[in-house]
C-alpha cells in the first residue's frame, strides 16, 4: 500500500458508513508493513457472530485500487454484502429499465434469499399494489410519520407498508429497522457507473 514517498488514499463507498455490521477499519488489515497501524473508525459490537464464516460475510469489506499514478494509490473500500449484491441489483434494474430504487431491489432480494425470478415478482406485484387503491398518495399523507423516524426512503417505506398492511405503526418500525438499522448501501451514483 504505502510504497517510499508515495501515499494511499482510502475511499469510503457508502456501503461502508452505512453498514453498522462493520465494527472497524484498521490500516493494518491492507498495508503490507507490520508496523503500520492506524484505526480508521471503530464501533463497538453489540452482536458478534462467533462462527467465522457469517462472521466474513456480515462484517467483512473489501479492498480493491480504484485508481493509482506515480505517487498515489486510491483504493476503494466497500462492504462485502454490497460486492455481492451489486451486480444482481443491477441485473434487476435493469429488467425494470433502471426505473427501480437500487435499494428496493437490494431489499426485496433479500427478502427472497437472493432469488432473481421471486424478487421480479415481488417488484412486480409491490408497482402494480402502488398503483391500486391509491396507495402511493395515501402514503403521501402519512409520509411525515416516516420522515420522523429517519425512513427517508420513500420506496422502502412503501414497501414495508405492502408487506405489512395491517398495522400501521408496524410499518414505521419495519421501514425504520431497513433504513436506520440495517443499512441501504446504495447511492444514486451506483446507477450511473454501472449502466
Amino acid at each position: 500500500m504505502y510504497r517510499t514517498h508515495q501515499g494511499c488514499i482510502l475511499h469510503f463507498h457508502p456501503s461502508m458508513r452505512r453498514s453498522i455490521r462493520i465494527q472497524s477499519c484498521d490500516v493494518s488489515w491492507i498495508s503490507p508493513f507490520k508496523h503500520e497501524r492506524e484505526i480508521l473508525f471503530a464501533r463497538s459490537m453489540i452482536y458478534p457472530s462467533f462462527d467465522e464464516k457469517i462472521h466474513k460475510e456480515q462484517y467483512g469489506w473489501n479492498a480493491k485500487v480504484e485508481s493509482e499514478d506515480e505517487y498515489t494509490q486510491m483504493i476503494l473500500l466497500t462492504w462485502v454484502e454490497y460486492d455481492q449484491y451489486i451486480q444482481q441489483t443491477m441485473q434487476i434494474s435493469a429488467m425494470w429499465n433502471h426505473q427501480i430504487d437500487l435499494n428496493l431491489i437490494y431489499v426485496t432480494s433479500c427478502c427472497c434469499e437472493k432469488d432473481v425470478n421471486l424478487t421480479a415478482h415481488i417488484l412486480t406485484v409491490f408497482e402494480q399494489w402502488k398503483l391500486q387503491n391509491n396507495n402511493e398518495q395515501k402514503y403521501k399523507a402519512r409520509i411525515n410519520k416516516f420522515l420522523k423516524k429517519r425512513c427517508c426512503n420513500h420506496s422502502i417505506n412503501l414497501f414495508c407498508i405492502f408487506l405489512c398492511q395491517a398495522d400501521n405503526e408496524k410499518k414505521v418500525i419495519e421501514a425504520a429497522s431497513e433504513a436506520v438499522n440495517n443499512g441501504l448501501p446504495f447511492v444514486e451514483k451506483d446507477k450511473a457507473q454501472k449502466q
